[in-house]
C-alpha cells in the first residue's frame, strides 16, 4: 500500500437500495474514481458492477461456481437462502426462539473474495439476514474495522429504533414492541443485548455515525467502551445531480402542471413505511384542503392510484433508480416535505436541501442537524399535524420567504453535505486509523 494509495472493503446489505445503502454505493463508486481499489459485499446484488460480490450464505453451500451464478445472477441468492435455511433446522429454531439470525457462516470467506487483503473493512447496515455479527470480533482483528451507523440496531435487542424505549441503555428485555424492524418472534431482546455486548468486548472497533444525536446514542450504549475512535461524518449527496435549476423546465420534462403548487415527500413504501407517518401528512393535507387552496403533493417510492383530500390531490410515483431522474422530482418542487415517526439523517433531505427546496420535517433524530430553524426549512413535532399544515401554507402563501429559504438550503448544503466532502472525511479518517494501527 502506498500512502495515496488505499485498499478499500465495505459491507452493505445491498449494492442500490435505500439511503443508508445509497451511502455505500456512493462512497464505493467515489473511492474507486479517486483511484483507490474499493469492493462492495452486500447480501443482494442489484447492479452488475464486477467490484461488488454477494456475501456467501452458507460456506456449506459456498463455492467458486455458485458464487459466480450468483454474482452473474443476483436473483439467484434468494434461491440459495432458502435452500440454506429449510437444510437448517438449527437456525430454524434459533429464530422462533427470539434470537437475532447471526448464523451466517460464509461471512468468514468475505477476506478471500477480494484479490488483496484490505487495508480498511468498513461495515455499514449489518442487520437484513446476510450477516454474521460474532465475525466482528475475527475480522476486526485481521483488518481495521470501521462500523458506519446509519440506525440504532448494534446498541439494541432487536430494533433498528426504539422510539421512546430506553430500555437499550441497560440491557434490553420486556421489549414494548417485538414487530419493530428487524422484528423476532419472541422477547429475547435481553440475550440479544448480552450477546451484542460479548462480541464487542472481544473485538477492536472504530466507529462513524453521519450526526451527533446517533453519536450520543452511541456514548450512552454497550458499544461505547469498546470503540478504539469515533467520529461524526456527515452524510453526502452528489451535487453535479441534487442542485437547484429552473423548475418550470423540472415539471415540463416530468410532466408535472407547470402552475401547481407542488409538494414532495420521498421514502420506501410511503404509506406503510414504519419510520415515516404517512397518516400525519395526510391528516396535514386535509387541514390544508380546508383553506380551498389547491395543492398538489408528489409522492415518490410507491406506486398507487392517486387519492384526494378536496382540492389536495396525493400523486404517487414508483421508486426512482436514476438519481438523475429523483432529482428533477426535488427541482419541480416548491416545498418537500418529511412527516417522520423515527429517523437517523435522510438522504431525502438532504437531497431536497441541494436542490434548493425548503424543508418542512418532523424535529426528529438527525433531522434537526440538517435542517436550519426557520432559515432552510422548518421543524415540527413528530405528529403535530397541524403545525406541519400551518408552516407550509406559510411557505406556500409568501413565494419571497419561499425564495430566500431556498437559496439559503441550496448554499448551506453545497457548504456541508456535498458527496466530495463526504468521501474527504472518510478518507481521512481511514488515514488516521492506520496510522494508529
Amino acid at each position: 500500500m502506498s500512502e495515496s494509495t488505499l485498499c478499500i472493503l465495505q459491507i452493505s446489505t445491498m449494492d442500490m437500495g435505500g439511503g443508508a445503502e445509497k451511502i455505500a454505493w456512493d462512497l464505493f463508486k467515489s473511492y474507486r474514481s479517486l483511484g483507490h481499489r474499493s469492493w462492495l459485499a452486500v447480501g443482494t446484488k442489484n447492479s452488475q458492477d464486477p467490484d461488488v460480490f454477494v456475501i456467501p450464505k452458507s460456506s456449506k453451500l459456498h463455492s467458486p461456481v455458485i458464487s459466480s451464478v450468483i454474482n452473474k445472477l443476483p436473483h439467484a441468492i434468494y434461491v440459495v437462502k432458502k435452500i440454506d435455511l429449510l437444510t437448517n433446522p438449527g437456525r430454524i429454531l434459533s429464530i422462533f426462539k427470539g434470537h437475532e439470525d447471526f448464523d451466517h457462516p460464509g461471512i468468514r470467506s468475505i477476506l478471500d473474495q477480494t484479490p488483496e487483503l484490505p487495508d480498511i473493512l468498513n461495515c455499514h447496515n449489518l442487520h437484513g439476514g446476510y450477516f454474521d455479527l460474532r465475525a466482528l470480533t475475527w475480522l476486526s482483528h485481521r483488518v481495521p474495522t470501521v462500523l458506519t451507523l446509519h440506525d440504532a440496531w448494534l446498541l439494541s435487542g432487536h430494533c433498528a429504533h426504539s422510539f421512546d424505549c430506553e430500555r437499550w441503555k441497560t440491557g434490553c428485555g420486556n421489549c414494548p414492541n417485538l414487530s419493530i424492524y428487524p422484528a423476532i418472534r419472541r422477547d429475547a431482546t435481553a440475550y440479544n443485548w448480552q450477546r451484542k455486548a460479548e462480541i464487542y468486548r472481544k473485538s477492536w472497533l472504530y466507529v462513524i455515525t453521519p450526526c451527533q444525536w446517533l453519536m450520543d446514542k452511541v456514548d450512552q450504549s454497550i458499544l461505547k467502551s469498546e470503540i478504539v475512535a469515533s467520529k461524526v461524518i456527515p452524510n453526502g449527496v452528489d451535487l453535479k445531480v441534487f442542485h437547484s435549476t429552473e423548475r418550470i423546465e423540472a415539471r415540463k420534462e416530468l410532466g408535472l402542471p407547470a402552475d401547481a403548487k407542488i409538494l414532495l415527500f420521498a421514502a420506501n413504501g410511503i404509506r406503510k413505511n414504519i419510520w415515516k407517518d404517512y397518516r400525519t401528512l395526510q391528516s396535514a393535507l386535509a387541514d390544508i384542503a380546508k383553506t380551498g387552496k389547491k395543492v398538489l403533493c408528489v409522492a415518490l417510492g410507491e406506486g398507487a392510484s392517486p387519492e384526494h383530500i378536496g382540492d389536495v390531490e396525493i400523486q404517487f410515483i414508483p421508486y426512482q433508480k436514476d438519481p438523475n431522474k429523483v432529482a428533477r422530482y426535488y427541482q419541480s418542487a416548491d416545498i418537500y416535505v418529511h412527516p417522520s415517526r423515527a429517523d437517523t439523517f435522510p438522504t431525502t433531505v438532504l437531497e431536497a436541501l441541494a436542490c434548493g427546496i425548503p424543508v418542512v420535517a418532523s424535529e426528529v433524530g438527525g433531522i434537526p442537524e440538517q435542517v436550519i430553524e426557520g432559515k432552510t426549512g422548518f421543524l415540527v413535532p413528530v405528529g403535530d399535524a397541524s403545525m406541519m399544515a400551518e408552516r407550509i401554507l406559510l411557505l406556500l402563501e409568501d413565494d419571497g420567504l419561499r425564495r430566500k429559504m431556498g437559496i439559503l438550503a441550496a448554499e448551506d448544503a453545497a457548504q456541508r453535505f456535498g458527496l466530495e466532502r463526504m468521501v474527504a472525511e472518510y478518507l481521512q479518517f481511514y488515514q488516521t486509523i492506520l496510522q494508529r494501527e
